[in-house]
């Protein structure tokens, strides 16, 4: 063998002294890790939970509701009330501000709600299904409903939260706008998930438990999840902590995760055995059989559009355990998101907040949304003009609609504009070059378009009161409106109405809705005075929908 193709030989001097390096490597890593400790230890300490501001607005026996505050200059109509578990705390949704399910609710312009249960006492052993759907989850709802002033709300349950939020609406489905579901067990016949094994009635009896410590102890029920991954959850996460002790966010983030693993709270005894015994073990709520106050929770009832968000890798509640569940409600809107994460990690992977929780919180506002006056006007001018009015609502701010108009031949317009009944008939009658009015009968809302050929009055009926209402305050407020000439605003005189005109201001609510910029140009005056007149207009148009 040639020389230069031998292996390379080592003697035992090399081997040694390549050990010796590596060790002392080692060590001195270790030795540098080990400064770090007091310093990761402190970081630890201060890490913070749940900082997303809120107030107690609604309380009963030991639960609190919290409302929490804004993060947008408008919020949408229809608020989210988020129904918690009754294991462990619920600020695993407000864990930090990157990774707070609240926090992306509240970005997207959501009115949020939540019911922190807190910890039964001794007293509360009895507490029910009963107790906890028809009375504590119906109060709250009540009470966001009074304070939204809303017939029906959105309602967001998680797990355990979730499987009794399915109770109420099946319940109470009047009271539900739309029902989202995150990681909710549903349907138990063998569908791989260890809970359901392990509360398989051949090798468990909840009343037992229940019989010895009443409640059931948080700790207790902490030791179960945790033997779920032995491995995972006792060594090898503390050595991906090690591994990464220089990374002051990871230590912060770790320790939140580790306080709410560790923060655990008891579940009343009865509620605890019902649960297990009706839903897990008999499947009842899945196969419509589950009585609940000696009422039946019926799930045909469950007609609002229904979300369920479940995770791909979820040993807790696969996805086999509430999918099927969507087959045998009475909805016909029902749409699921799988998402690559763990049960947990729906809450708080860096993933689940970028890509999963904008898009529910989008379903939310598409499912909220009452038909805006674009859409009622939309469709007589279909019928009528064979042109095709589309909105929607999850484009520009909580207070704009972007309006779409299309014919055979394509787009005709297309603009963002706020949710103001004078600006969309403006922008309507402008685009189309038509003349729009609208009127309330027994019928429904009569839509007129004229144009140069005369008047063609289209009646859209299947309008419920509510919009009804709506349709008919802003087309009062229109009319209101159309009833002053540019004259008719303080300090817009014959020559300046003059200019306004000749530049396609034409209106009060033209002028209503116009920016500082254009109308100044148009009028040859300055950007302030044009600001004045734009303001004295929008007091006489009246309040502006929001």
């Amino acid at each position: 063998m040639p020389t230069d193709q031998r292996p390379e030989l080592r003697f035992p001097f090399d081997i040694l002294l390549s050990s010796q390096r590596t060790v002392l490597q080692t060590a001195t890593e270790g030795l540098h890790k080990t400064t770090l400790v007091p310093n990761r230890l402190e970081d630890a300490a201060s890490a913070d939970v749940g900082q997303t501001p809120s107030e107690v607005v609604y309380t009963e026996n030991k639960l609190e509701l919290l409302r929490y505050e804004s993060l947008t200059e408008h919020q949408h109509r229809v608020p989210i009330l988020i129904v918690y578990a009754l294991i462990n705390r619920p600020y695993i949704l407000d864990l930090q501000p990157d990774r707070s399910i609240v926090r992306r609710l509240l970005e997207a312009g959501h009115d949020v709600y939540l019911i922190d249960w807190h910890e039964p006492s001794e007293l509360d052993t009895s507490l029910s299904l009963h107790d906890y759907v028809n009375r504590y989850i119906r109060n709250c709802v009540d009470e966001v409903c009074e304070r939204s002033s809303q017939d029906a709300i959105n309602v967001l349950g998680y797990c355990m939260g979730g499987t009794m939020s399915v109770m109420y609406a099946a319940l109470y489905p009047e009271k539900v706008n739309a029902l989202g579901l995150m990681a909710t067990g549903l349907y138990f016949d063998d569908t791989g998930g260890i809970l359901e094994l392990w509360g398989d009635e051949k090798h468990y009896d909840p009343r037992s438990v229940t019989e010895t410590f009443g409640n059931v102890p948080g700790e207790f029920l902490a030791a179960g999840f945790d033997q779920m991954d032995p491995v995972a959850n006792n060594v090898t996460k503390y050595a991906h902590l090690y591994d990464r002790l220089e990374n002051e966010d990871f230590v912060r983030n770790f320790a939140r995760m580790e306080q709410w693993l560790s923060d655990s709270v008891d579940v009343a005894g009865e509620v605890y055995a019902q649960f297990l015994e009706d839903i897990y073990q008999d499947n009842r709520l899945y196969e419509n059989e589950l009585t609940i106050g000696g009422e039946h929770v019926d799930v045909t009832n469950i007609d609002m559009p229904l979300l369920q968000i479940l995770g791909d890798y979820d040993n807790l509640v696969p996805p086999e355990a509430s999918k099927p569940f969507n087959d045998v409600v009475g909805t016909d809107d029902a749409t699921t998101i799988e998402y690559p994460s763990g049960h947990v990690g729906l809450a708080m992977s860096n993933g689940a907040h970028r890509d999963l929780w904008p898009e529910v919180a989008e379903w939310f506002l598409e499912h909220s949304e009452r038909p805006t006056l674009a859409d009622v006007i939309g469709d007589g001018i279909e019928e009528t003009l064979g042109v095709d009015v589309e909105t929607d609502v999850t484009v520009g701010d909580v207070d704009e609609v972007e309006v779409v108009l299309a014919d055979d031949d394509g787009e005709i317009a297309r603009e963002v504009i706020t949710r103001d009944p004078t600006a969309i008939e403006t922008f309507l009658e402008d685009a189309l070059g038509v003349e729009i009015g609208l009127d309330t009968g027994p019928e429904g809302i009569a839509v007129e378009v004229e144009t140069d050929e005369g008047v063609v009055t289209t009646v859209v009926k299947d309008i419920g009161e509510a919009i009804r209402t709506e349709v008919e305050e802003a087309a009062e407020e229109v009319a209101i409106a159309g009833s002053y000439d540019l004259e008719d605003v303080n300090g817009i005189g014959a020559t300046y109405a003059k200019r306004l005109r000749a530049a396609g201001i034409e209106s009060v609510p033209e002028l209503a809705v116009a920016d500082d910029a254009r109308v100044a140009e148009a009028a040859e005056a300055t950007e302030e005075l044009a600001g004045t007149w734009i303001d004295r207009a929008r007091e006489l148009v009246g309040p502006t929908e929001k």
